[in-house]
């Protein structure tokens, strides 16, 4: 199986994360797919309410009408109400209108209630969809992905980003249904009222759309580049405060300063640009609302006293028009906080588009109680295409041995761990484990039968014990503290302030290196795998805790298959076998004793300067 073929036309180029990376304008074509892409994100998170929102337009509907019912309820109490009263003293005809009045106020109120609170359930449930669907995405996405996408962006993503869809969901559509029933209601309402006044109210259109469509379209721009720049600002935050220590060691807080002050003024210049599109937009908007009202009441006012409208009609009709504009108002905001959204959705579309690099198979092998025999059939494998990292490599590591791997730097041991646990697939040939595939396998499966321990130890959130079972959720008390007495680490677990239940804080950073080592190996240990992998595991420790280390690892590594990837030959000592790799190639291979007792090669060379180092 072959590695992901990389981008080669313009229709790939804004697939997946693709498109962030798109430098200066889109072309028509690229922002018309993201768009789509978009849409189509959007009508997946709405699907499941899809009865529910038929169900709150009609609410929807019910409130505006009941709205739009109160000027033309005025023009009525005026026209038909006060007549009676003046003529005879009767007050049923206004009484009427009153009570009708106070029937459709109570129905707006009622409607307005209902449609807040079902559309605030619904924005939550699809808020908490969206949230679980993107992290269990950023989950299941191949180490690769995750090498290239900063953590910052990541974080982008599940924050500012699910917070703007968030902000539409929770005053834009009601802003945007409420604006266009508004609109189609109240235009119907002025011609009816009087066809004359309604057009000359009308001629207003042109302008309307003029302007709408140059703000819609300014918009959309100015919020594509305020998610972009966002991004950037949570990206060197985050990256400043995880390498805090190496920030401070060598000074580096002036320039780390610099850059977020320059990324942040981006963030505030993109800002300030859709503020000034608002800023025009909106006064626009009113200017030629009030224009439109002079002119209304000017005409209007020649007709009334022609006795060609009643002065009911005029009443509603100026009621009507400032109904009509202050949707206008509305709609601007609804631009911001939809065009805001429309990236967001940009923005998470892309990443939800990007499938794993090491696929599940579509009819997965069985691997059952695996034995751990690994091997590497003829295989090739290039970060980058056309530079190979290992050009050919033929290994086979038998059940139970224990193999260890050195080399200088960029010899590709480490690319041997990845290839082992699948975060990679390799370019050419094949690594199998006991014969199967390991393409074949489910990953479920495959990281149940092969662990890999790194140098990082990372410790997550929580308690010791909770760290310790992370790979057996469901591993009883019992069961971590025998893990951590077969791997030394009981004694300086129980001295801690709260023992098994200790919180870890940062990333362990209350533990020292050698004790986040030993709680890593206990996680290791617990889970039981068949094949154990070890990449420079212990070449962060100063020498007590890497002797602490070492009678552990005699411990973990009894009884499986073990690949160990180490530059300290204290670690190596330990293999039944020890494969030299220069340039993705075996140089040597043989036992640790063997190659020393040889005098000659790079083994017995490595092994001579490490003695001498140690005197």
């Amino acid at each position: 199986m072959s590695a992901p073929a990389q981008p080669t036309n313009e229709a790939q180029r804004w697939r997946g994360v693709a498109a962030d990376e798109i430098e200066g304008e889109l072309t028509a074509e690229t922002s018309a797919r993201l768009a789509t892409r978009s849409r189509r994100l959007l009508r997946d998170l709405l699907r499941p309410w899809r009865k529910a929102l038929w169900l709150l337009m009609v609410v929807v509907v019910v409130e505006n009408a009941a709205r739009l019912s109160i000027p033309y309820l005025v023009k009525e109490g005026i026209d038909v109400g006060i007549p009676p009263i003046r003529e005879s003293g009767d007050l049923e005809p206004l009484l009427l209108v009153v009570g009708i009045v106070l029937f459709a106020t109570v129905t707006q109120a009622v409607a307005r209630n209902l449609f807040l609170v079902r559309s605030g359930t619904i924005g939550q449930d699809i808020l908490l969809s969206i949230r679980r669907r993107v992290f269990r995405h950023f989950q299941h996405l191949s180490p690769a992905f995750h090498d290239r996408y900063t953590s910052g962006r990541v974080i982008s993503r599940q924050t500012s980003d699910v917070d703007a869809i968030y902000e539409m969901l929770e005053t834009g559509f009601d802003g945007l249904v409420t604006a266009a029933l508004t609109l189609a209601g109240t235009s119907a309402l002025l011609l009816v009222l009087d066809l004359k006044l309604g057009l000359v109210a009308l001629l207003c259109g042109p302008f309307l759309a003029w302007l709408t469509n140059w703000f819609r379209k300014a918009s959309a721009r100015s919020y594509r580049s305020t998610r972009e720049k966002v991004a950037l600002v949570i990206v060197h935050f985050v990256e400043s405060m995880n390498g805090i220590r190496a920030v401070q060691a060598f000074r580096r807080e002036p320039r780390n300063q610099q850059i977020f002050d320059d990324v942040n003024d981006q963030y505030r210049q993109a800002n300030l640009g859709a503020f000034r599109l608002v800023a025009w937009f909106m006064p626009g908007i009113r200017l030629i609302g009030n224009v439109t009202i002079a002119i209304v009441l000017l005409y209007g006012g020649y007709l009334a006293f022609n006795g060609e409208v009643t002065v009911g009609v005029l009443a509603a009709f100026l009621l009507y028009l400032r109904q009509f504009f202050e949707p206008m108002m509305e709609i601007s905001q609804f631009y911001n906080t939809f065009q805001s959204a429309s990236a967001a959705l940009e923005k998470l579309s892309g990443v939800l588009e990007e499938s794993p690099d090491v696929p599940e198979p579509t009819a997965p092998a069985a691997l059952t109680d695996a034995r751990g025999e690994v091997r590497f059939d003829h295989v090739s494998f290039e970060y980058v295409a056309g530079t190979a990292v290992l050009p050919d490599l033929d290994l086979s590591v038998p059940a139970g041995q224990t193999l260890a791997l050195v080399g200088t730097t960029g010899a590709g041991k480490t690319t041997v761990a990845k290839l082992a646990t699948r975060f990679y697939d390799p370019t050419g040939g094949a690594v199998l484990l006991d014969g199967i595939d390991l393409r074949s396998v489910r990953s479920d499966d495959l990281h149940r039968a092969v662990v890999m321990v790194t140098q990082e130890n990372y410790l997550f959130s929580g308690t010791v014990a909770d760290n310790i079972r992370f790979g057996r959720p469901d591993a009883t008390d019992e069961q971590v503290e025998r893990a951590a007495r077969a791997l030394g680490a009981h004694g300086f677990i129980t001295a801690l302030p709260e023992g098994y239940a200790t919180e870890v804080s940062n990333r362990g950073g209350l533990l020292s290196a050698g004790q986040r080592q030993l709680v890593a190996f206990a996680r290791a240990f617990l889970a039981d795998p068949a094949v154990l992998i070890l990449d420079e595991a212990t070449s962060s420790l100063d020498i007590p805790s890497e002797r602490l280390v070492q009678q552990a690892l005699h411990t973990i590594l009894a009884g499986r298959t073990a690949i160990v990837i180490a530059h300290r030959l204290s670690t190596v000592e330990i293999a039944d076998r020890v494969l030299v790799m220069e340039h993705g190639r075996i140089v040597e291979d043989g036992a640790p004793q063997e190659l020393i007792e040889g005098g000659e090669g790079r083994f017995s060379d490595l092994h001579r300067a490490w003695v001498d180092s140690l005197a």
